[in-house]
C-alpha cells in the first residue's frame, strides 16, 4: 500500500489509516497524526457542545427579555435547540460533568448573540448565566 501524505490528501490519508488498522499493520500506520486527529475529534465535541449551549442560551435570554415575541415558534425553537443538546451529551456522555465550564463559557458569546437578535444593549442581559445547567437542560424550563 502506497503511503499517502496526511498534508496533500487528507481524505485519501484518512482511507489509508483505516485500512491498516483493519488490517493490523500497526508498524505503518502515521501514528503522530492519528493521535493529532483523534484529539482534535475530541475538541471538535466540545466545540460542537459550546456552539449548541450558545444558541439555547441566546434563545432563552431572548425569550426571557422579549416576551412579546414568545410564539409556538420560538418555543419549538428552544425544543430544537434542547433536543439537539441532549443527542450530543447521549453520544459523547464524558461531556455531561463538563456542562457547568461549558455553560460559563458559552453564555459570554449567547449574550453577544442575544444583543444582536433583540437589538436590546448588553446591558440588559446578566453579566453572568442567570441559569444552572440543569434549567438549560430541563424541557420545562422556561425563564420569565
Amino acid at each position: 500500500m502506497s503511503m499517502t501524505n496526511y498534508d496533500r490528501d487528507f481524505h485519501a490519508w484518512s482511507r489509508e489509516q483505516a485500512e491498516l488498522l483493519r488490517e493490523r499493520q500497526f508498524a505503518a500506520l502515521d501514528v503522530e497524526h492519528l493521535v493529532e486527529e483523534l484529539e482534535s475529534m475530541g475538541s471538535r465535541e466540545r466545540r460542537e457542545l459550546t456552539s449548541r449551549l450558545k444558541v439555547l442560551l441566546s434563545h432563552l435570554l431572548t425569550w426571557q427579555c422579549q416576551p412579546e415575541r414568545r410564539s409556538p415558534s420560538w418555543n419549538a425553537t428552544i425544543k430544537e435547540q434542547r433536543l439537539s443538546l441532549e443527542d450530543l451529551l447521549d453520544d459523547n456522555p464524558s461531556l455531561r460533568p463538563t456542562l457547568p465550564e461549558q455553560v460559563t463559557k458559552a453564555y459570554r458569546l449567547a449574550r453577544l448573540l442575544a444583543v444582536k437578535e433583540t437589538n436590546l444593549p448588553e446591558s440588559a442581559f446578566p453579566a453572568a448565566c442567570p441559569y444552572a445547567p440543569e434549567q438549560v437542560t430541563n424541557p420545562d424550563f422556561y425563564p420569565g
